[in-house]
């Protein structure tokens, strides 16, 4: 029953403030500004402010979250980009070395502030983790080309993030402005029904 009035409240809100023209940014619906609120107010399911400021507040909540998760996914990515950049730049390394006869010495981590020395032989293959404890081995050119592709796509998916998180900003803040609307609505509906019973 509750969850039934909870989804009511949620579709009211979705059909009075969204309409035919209400976009959509990847899947963020956009909040509309409500101009005219006393003609917000009367339209069905709009009887009282305390129902529309609570599916206001819920809207907010959703829009919070998304945000949060956004927030998540943009640190992840930020963390991978140097990854895959220092990779990227030692498979470059290692393309313009494979012809020689040298080996290459290296300094690698190997824990956090253990560093080793190591001998490189000229080689065709490298070896990339994955993820998810996978390791694959790749020749010097598909490594490159792997490498590139990925450090695009984070790239690419850090700016669509920071375009997602603008946008959501201002969803929020158009729906924060609308809770202050409906509420100082309902103040001056009390104060002057108070003024209408003292006369």
């Amino acid at each position: 029953m509750a969850s039934e009035e909870k989804k009511s409240g949620e579709e009211r809100l979705v059909k009075t403030t969204e309409t035919k023209d209400t976009k959509k940014h990847r899947g963020i619906p956009e909040a509309l500004f409500l101009e005219d609120v006393d003609d917000f107010m009367r339209k069905s399911g709009n009887e009282t402010a305390e129902s529309v400021l609570k599916d206001l507040d819920e809207q907010h909540q959703k829009y919070k979250f998304m945000e949060l998760n956004l927030l998540a996914r943009k640190k992840r990515l930020q963390s991978q980009v140097p990854d895959l950049n220092s990779s990227l730049e030692m498979v470059k390394l290692l393309t313009s070395k494979k012809d020689g006869s040298k080996p290459l010495q290296s300094r690698f981590l190997l824990s956090d502030q253990v560093y080793c020395t190591a001998e490189v032989p000229p080689t065709e293959k490298v070896m990339l983790w994955l993820g998810a404890n996978v390791m694959l081995e790749y020749s010097i050119e598909e490594a490159g080309a792997l490498l590139s592709k990925n450090l695009n796509t984070a790239q690419k998916n850090l700016k669509d993030i920071e375009d997602d998180l603008g946008f959501l900003r201002d969803q929020y803040t158009t729906t924060e402005v609308n809770m202050a609307r409906v509420y100082n609505w309902e103040v001056k509906k009390r104060q002057a029904q108070k003024v209408q019973s003292e006369k």
